[in-house]
């Protein structure tokens, strides 16, 4: 997980490219699907690299904490809505957005 922050005095391609100050940037499908899952604000894809695109996320409360269950195998989700949620982010990773 990568946690990007918009400061102002930094040069522009440092700066975070969403409207949102904070923002966390995960490569991972699954905890991308985990994230859209337990409804946290996916706010764009970043396909700078094609071979490893980032999905970027609003910084909310809670969300580091989804990330950690994740991790540890201790997060609880309805499988049906998570599978759901991976087939959509592929889709939209497919689609010419």
């Amino acid at each position: 997980m990568i946690t990007r922050k918009s400061k102002n005095n930094q040069p522009a391609e440092e700066r975070a490219t969403s409207p949102f100050e904070d923002e966390v940037v995960v490569t991972d499908l699954g905890i991308a699907a985990a994230l859209v899952t337990a409804n946290f604000e996916l706010v764009a894809l970043d396909r700078e690299n094609p071979r490893k695109v980032k999905f970027i996320f609003r910084r909310e409360t809670g969300i580091e904490k989804v990330v950690g269950d994740f991790w540890s195998d201790n997060l609880e989700q309805k499988s049906r809505s998570f599978w759901d949620n991976i087939k959509n982010l592929k889709n939209r990773l497919y689609s010419n957005e």
